[in-house]
Formats: structure tokens, sequence, C-alpha cells
């Protein structure tokens, strides 16, 4: 009896402690609404004042992942796909070290490469990739970094995602690189909603004014990463929670 006793009350811990982080019916509904594009659209003023209050608070965000050049960064952008910046910024340090240069990585060996990065999800596929544009870059590119987005796209493991982050951090290009947390914002708040990250992309161009284009990426994602969580997000710890449209808000507009 006092087994049961004992179980029955792990069991309702458990289900407790589970409903705890289970987002609430409104928040969940609040975020189909978004996803469907049924978020009320920000005004041109709105748009400015959130990116004028981005700007107050970090004049020049900065990207999380490690790198020293344009070779380490379009690498750890790679590295970084469906992972997270802490992860590949545990393993890059000692790949880096042992190969900076798309020469010292083709020596390196795939094999190599692939237990430096063992760590991160899908190594095997990375591995083999990281090796292939090292290679791409010394025959085609002078082991440059190439400046435009078809010619990195042109890349093995090069997305248009990564593409627009090197273009941004290493080259000062306005891009905008929709991940899951500037895709999740652009929905949730109306700002730019969009059924992909394509989309999504592309409605920012639009809508943010031109003198906020080059950091506009870092905010969002920060924002995301830190403040507009998926879960549960910290509304009442938002820049922008007064001109946020989303209906699921935690705090009054």
């Amino acid at each position: 009896m006092a087994r049961q006793s004992v179980r029955r009350s792990l069991d309702k811990a458990r289900k407790g402690k589970a409903a705890a982080v289970k987002p609430p019916k409104k928040r969940l509904a609040a975020d189909r609404k978004a996803i469907a594009g049924l978020t009320p659209q920000w005004t041109g003023a709105e748009i400015e004042e959130a990116f004028r209050r981005f700007q107050a608070a970090t004049e020049v965000p900065k990207g999380e992942l490690l790198h020293d050049d344009p070779y380490t960064l379009l690498v750890a952008v790679v590295l970084s796909a469906q992972a997270t910046d802490a992860g590949v910024n545990k393993a890059t340090p000692a790949l880096f070290a042992a190969a900076p240069t798309p020469e010292k990585m083709v020596a390196l060996g795939e094999d190599k490469v692939r237990e430096l990065i063992k760590t991160i999800g899908l190594f095997r596929t990375k591995a083999k990739n990281v090796i292939a544009l090292s290679q791409k870059l010394i025959v085609e590119h002078a082991s440059e970094v190439p400046r435009s987005r078809e010619a990195l796209q042109a890349l093995p493991g090069v997305g248009r995602k990564t593409a627009n982050v090197v273009l941004n951090m290493a080259f000062g290009e306005p891009t905008i690189a929709v991940d899951t947390h500037i895709f999740r914002i652009g929905n949730r708040t109306g700002l730019a909603p969009g059924k992909d990250p394509f989309e999504v992309e592309q409605k920012l161009l639009d809508v943010v004014p031109d003198k906020y284009k080059l950091h506009a990426h870092h905010w969002l994602i920060l924002h995301g990463r830190y403040v507009c969580l998926a879960r549960r997000p910290l509304c009442e710890k938002c820049l922008i929670a007064d001109l946020c449209k989303w209906p699921g808000k935690t705090v009054a507009a």
C-alpha cells in the first residue's frame, strides 16, 4: 500500500510538472491564429518605433557563433543548421585551431573533422559538406569566401539562410536570415507573417526601414532566443509588448 501511495504521488507530480510547462490553450490558439496570418498588421510608425527601441537597447547587436574571418564564419554557420550556437561553439575552437583555412581543412580530412564535430547534430553530413565546400573554395574562388548569394548557395551545405548570414556578418550586406526565431516572431507579432521563411524574409525586407536593415537580423534573432520564446514568451520583459499584435500576450497592451 505504501508503495502504491508513493507511486500515485510521483505520477501526480509528473502530471503537474507536465501541465506547468504546457502552453495554455489561449496561447496555443493565438499561435495558430498567427500562423494562419490572422494577426493584425503593424503600421509603418509602429515598425519604426520597434526598431528604434531595439537599437536604443543594443546599438550594434552581435551574432553568437564564434569565428575569426569569413571562412570560419561560413563553416560555423553550416555547422549550426539544426543545432544551437552554444553547441557549435563548443566544437569549433578545436576545429578552427587545427584548420583555419580551406587548405588546412582539406588536409585535416573528413574523418578528423567528423571526430572534432561529433557533438553537433548531423555531424557526418556536415563534415562531408565542410570538406566539399573547402575544396570548392580552393578550386573556384582562390580560397576566398565569395560575396555573391549565387556563389555562396552553390557551395555544399549552404542554403539561402546560411548565405544571408554570411553576406550580413562578413560583408555588411543588409540581408535578413530567417531562422526559427525570426519566423516565429514575424508570424506571432504580425510584423511579417508568412507561410514559409522566404515569405517572412521578403516581408521583412519590405517593411523594415532601410536604416535598420543591417542589424535587423540579429535584433530579431536575439529577441526570439531570449524574450519571445516559443513555449512561454517573456512578454513582461519585452521591449515591444505594447506594439505586438499577438492575442496571446501575457501582459496588457
